[in-house]
């Protein structure tokens, strides 16, 4: 598998912009846990995922985090390279959640393309739109659900992502992800617990009732 096979609008290039991405194209390779980007650093550049998954989270001041979207395998991320468009201006961190292998497109060559082809201006527009659309429908969750229907709803997402019941996750990943605090989390899981959905021990969440989990979050 190769760039230029998977790049969404390589076919719509010419030759010169072709040599300008392949010339400057950066692969990196990030451990689980590494940090691509925050908010305070210098432009990234554009993401593409080769094979690996990331998490987009947003810090607040008191510390708290919680996951706007996540990245497989042949997804891309604008906002890691956000200074190149200037009403964007996001905060937002890039981290790790397995090993990934990235592409990486400088910000300044991705901008002259942008001014140069249609299609990759429109391509761009487009995955904006839909991140944007990944975030509102976060702040709908967070605003009109209550923690608990979004824990259940977590917990089947992490299911089907591993394809596995058993989860290796702590309390504390979870509430990053759902921007709660890791003790609201805790008592969540053993009420779970209690009630048969779940089987809690170190490190491990092992899901026993998807069907219950699955009314819960549906409610």
């Amino acid at each position: 598998m190769d760039f230029q096979s998977v790049f969404p609008v390589w076919t719509q290039l010419n030759t010169a912009q072709k040599n300008r991405i392949l010339g400057s194209l950066i692969t990196r390779t990030f451990r689980k846990g590494g940090l691509i980007h925050n908010g305070n650093m210098d432009c990234t550049g554009l993401l593409l995922v080769k094979s690996g998954q990331l998490r987009a989270y947003i810090l607040s001041d008191e510390g708290r985090e919680i996951t706007l979207y996540r990245l497989f395998d042949m997804d891309m991320c604008l906002f890691s390279a956000s200074c190149m468009i200037r009403s964007l201006q996001f905060e937002i961190s890039i981290e790790a959640e397995k090993d990934t292998e990235l592409w990486i497109i400088p910000s300044e060559i991705y901008k002259q393309l942008m001014d140069e082809s249609a299609p990759v201006a429109n391509y761009t527009n487009e995955l904006m739109a839909s991140r944007f659309s990944d975030v509102m429908w976060l702040m709908e969750q967070v605003m009109w659900k209550s923690l608990d229907k979004r824990l259940a709803a977590f917990l089947l997402e992490e299911s089907a992502i591993e394809g596995s019941s058993e989860l290796k996750t702590t309390h504390e990943i979870i509430a990053n992800h759902l921007g709660s605090h890791r003790e609201v989390i805790t008592r969540m899981l053993r009420y779970f617990q209690n009630e048969g959905w779940v089987k809690l021990s170190r490190g491990t969440v092992i899901l026993l009732d998807k069907d219950r989990l699955r009314s819960l979050a549906d409610a």
